[in-house]
Order: C-alpha cells, then structure tokens, then sequence
C-alpha cells in the first residue's frame, strides 16, 4: 500500500466508532484483565538499519511483517484472551493520576522513576537495537496494581503467560 492510499484509508476511517467494548458494560470494574503491549514493527526499518542507510529506503517489509505475523499468532493462542491489543511507538504526554507510562520506539527494553510515575519501555517486535528478543510485553491490572513483563515473541508463543501473571488474572 502506498502512502497515497494508507492516506486514503485513515482519512474514510475518520469519524467512525469501534462497537467492540460498549460504554454500559465497560464503565464498572469487573474484576482483574490483562492486555497486551506491543511496540514498533516500523516497517521497513530493519532493512534500513542493516544497510546503514535509515534516512532513504525502508521498502522492503519482510523481516517486520513476518515478526509482526509471529507476534498476532503468539496472542491469538493465549488463554483467556487478553481484553486488547495496544500498538505503539511513540512516547505519550503522562496526564494526572496515571501511575505508569508504556511507550516503544527505543527498540529495547528501558524505563524508569520519576516522582510515582513509572516509565515502561517495550522493546520491538521488529527491528532490535539491543540485546533483548523480538517480544512483546503483557500487562495484567488489578484495582490494587499493574504488573508487567516482557516475553520473547517464542517465549509467549511456546510457553504462553506464567502462573504468577494467571492467578493475578483470575482474582475477582
């Protein structure tokens, strides 16, 4: 798809609603969930960082697509489901009252403290930086706190989520 058309595609998906978690259900606590982190598949940077060259190219997705594939499978297969899926890659701008900030686009696994914020970074699905797997990072809440850890894309695959993480899920 060109930029061209990815364009057109955002622009005909402006203004419409996802029906998928209706507001009535979603506004009480129902009991402890987890969900899924993913950060930067950047397709088309693998490519590009292996030839020394990230300011030109980045038109050969393979790499990115196959890992990104791998990534979809590995959650398809997990039980329970987690209740979604979120994709980033960019830092957000921290707002009152939020507790831990999940962000990407380092390509590595960091993160720190600052006044009872935490900063989570999740290393990519794609292109790695440094030493850490191509993963993704599962995130259980419970009204009392937020747990996270970062899986390779085989770990969560073969193994799926550790019991620690499943009985946390399970509590009501």
């Amino acid at each position: 798809m060109s930029a061209a058309e990815a364009g057109g595609v955002f622009h005909r998906a402006r203004g419409r609603t996802l029906d998928a978690f209706p507001a009535e259900k979603e506004s009480e606590w129902k009991g402890p969930f987890y969900f899924i982190l993913g950060a930067d598949p950047q397709f088309g940077l693998m490519k590009a960082w292996s030839t020394g060259d990230c300011d030109n190219g980045g038109d050969e997705w393979e790499q990115e697509i196959r890992l990104t594939e791998q990534a979809v499978q590995a959650i398809n297969k997990l039980n329970p489901k987690p209740k979604f899926f979120v994709l980033c890659g960019d830092l957000i701008h921290a707002m009152p009252g939020v507790k831990v900030v999940f962000s990407g686009h380092y390509h590595r696994n960091a993160g720190g403290t600052y006044q009872n914020l935490d900063m989570v970074v999740s290393s990519a699905i794609g292109c790695q930086l440094g030493r850490d797997p191509h993963g993704l990072r599962v995130v259980v809440v419970t009204a009392e706190k937020i747990v996270h850890r970062y899986y390779s894309l085989d770990e969560l695959s073969e193994k799926g989520i550790e019991d620690d993480l499943m009985d946390l899920i399970k509590k009501k």
